[in-house]
């Protein structure tokens, strides 16, 4: 399926870097599966507040949760425009100077007005989303949210369609002199992310085991 392309408005239009910017949208979603926090942004009375939360992509639509007694969540529910963010660190980049360290990295950030998902079966759909996105495999396995759990959980919807992509990936870009003196180390700390052991909850019934989807989550 063709995906339509980025198309950066004058609030997303990469300013610095001009070169990292992507405009290809599978980036975008591949930014946003691959990491597990965002950081939604908005403004409470009159200053700014960052969220850091657990997400969901589903096609074009990004899906936050948290209580509905979270000021932040009700505050970026009415209406009002919000930020979200995701960034992937993938290595520290060490050049020559110190002007020119910098990072491998592959941000996202999208702007939008956040929409409240009140109906149950949206919303029902919404946190299965999230969940399968946190910890793939939970929803069919663990117990499904209750009536009561539903009513304290608030889920908002983000489109995607406003965003701004930037990656930057490769070896240090040195002035030339700095390369010809050739007296520091330059190249890159590749960083990787990688799950370790399960760890089972202590009061677990003996004989019950790790289940496939969790043992055999890997590396992301």
């Amino acid at each position: 399926m063709t995906q339509t392309p980025l198309s950066p408005t004058d609030r997303s239009t990469v300013q610095r870097g001009k070169k990292r910017a992507v405009t290809d949208r599978s980036v975008l979603h591949a930014i946003l599966d691959d990491g597990l926090i965002c950081h939604l942004s908005t403004v409470i009375g009159g200053s700014p507040v960052v969220l850091p939360t657990g997400y969901g992509r589903d096609g074009d639509t990004l899906y936050v949760h948290g209580s509905t007694g979270a000021l932040s969540l009700r505050t970026a529910s009415a209406g009002i425009e919000v930020c979200v963010a995701v960034t992937l660190v993938d290595g520290i980049v060490y050049a020559r100077s110190v002007f020119h360290h910098s990072m491998n990295y592959r941000s996202a950030v999208v702007h939008g007005t956040a929409v409240p998902v009140t109906d149950p079966d949206a919303k029902w759909h919404a946190l299965e989303v999230i969940t399968e996105h946190l910890a793939p495999g939970s929803w069919e396995h663990a117990r499904e949210p209750n009536t009561k759990e539903m009513a304290q959980t608030a889920v908002l919807a983000i489109d995607l369609t406003e965003a701004a992509v930037k990656v930057r990936s490769g070896p240090p870009g040195d002035d030339d002199a700095d390369v010809e003196a050739g007296v520091a180390w330059a190249g890159v700390l590749p960083l990787h992310q990688v799950w370790g052991e399960p760890v089972s909850c202590e009061l677990l019934p003996e004989g019950v085991e790790v289940p496939p989807h969790v043992s055999k989550r890997g590396v992301r």
